[in-house]
């Protein structure tokens, strides 16, 4: 009935709570199927339909000649892919199960557990989506050679954190307006479907233009990620510190509103959910 409490080193604290975010992750990535293949096929379907959508929208308005020399293909894909991996890391974070969720009952989860599973399993995800497609496109269509891999991979990796900083922040607001944050996370991401700077580079814009994007952490992300990929293009009005320092603001400010309502949280939040 009773049960003593054993002391445990930091190592042994740290295992523990990795293989509970492992579980938990695992959890997660079943969550949208129970079969992780069919998942993934379907996330790496949804990745090759913005591709061939961007394709056809450049063919058809005659916008290939903005384009960087290189392959045309790899350079719409080097912008979709951050795009994805930026929109689903804000979605997962923002749809993470919050204090009032059952799940909190347990006692080794807690809603940290919670954020950290849910921006892995996406990582987990579009990593392998990125990988299959950029191996098939690689093994049965023509060879891509990518100047800095590990540049371009560590774009990959700030745009997911960036979107994660921008999640955590409309997860700690959404407690106390659930609509209003719905509505600014369906504008956001819509509207990074321009913002983003996925469809034209940044050294073509005049500065006027560029003051419209600047703000935007994905497009600094993206252009950096052409930079990385291809030869013929050098990027001037973009940085990866922008980016990655207002995404460390913004997880610290979401981190400590997280904190704030969790200590406020009210099985009456979800009573109608």
């Amino acid at each position: 009935m009773f049960e003593a409490r054993k002391s445990q080193s930091n190592w042994a604290s740290g295992f523990s709570l990795a293989s509970v975010i492992y579980h938990a992750t695992v959890r997660d990535v079943r969550k949208s199927h129970r079969n992780p293949l069919i998942g993934l096929l379907t996330n790496i379907f949804q990745t090759l339909l913005f591709v061939a959508f961007f394709y056809l929208m450049f063919s058809i308005l005659g916008m290939k000649g903005a384009a960087i020399r290189g392959d045309f293909l790899l350079y719409i894909m080097s912008g979709v892919f951050l795009y994805l991996t930026h929109n689903k890391a804000m979605s997962a974070v923002l749809g993470s199960e919050g204090p009032t969720s059952a799940m909190m009952q347990h006692a080794p989860m807690n809603t940290v557990v919670a954020i950290t599973s849910s921006a892995l399993s996406s990582l987990y995800i579009q990593v392998l989506s990125v990988s299959v497609v950029l191996f098939v496109y690689h093994a049965a269509v023509t060879p891509i050679v990518i100047i800095n891999p590990m540049g371009a991979l560590g774009m990959l990796l700030l745009a997911w954190f960036s979107g994660c900083a921008v999640g955590i922040v409309l997860l700690a607001i959404k407690p106390w307006f659930p609509g209003f944050v719905g509505i600014v996370s369906n504008i956001y991401s819509r509207a990074n479907m321009i913002a983003s700077g996925k469809m034209f580079v940044a050294n073509t814009l005049p500065s006027s233009m560029l003051a419209l994007f600047d703000w935007n952490p994905l497009f600094h992300t993206i252009d950096q990620n052409r930079g990385f990929i291809f030869m013929n293009y050098n990027p001037h009005f973009s940085s990866v510190s922008y980016p990655l320092y207002l995404s460390i603001v913004l997880l610290m400010l979401g981190m400590m509103g997280e904190y704030f309502t969790r200590h406020r949280a009210s099985l009456s939040w979800s009573a109608g959910r």
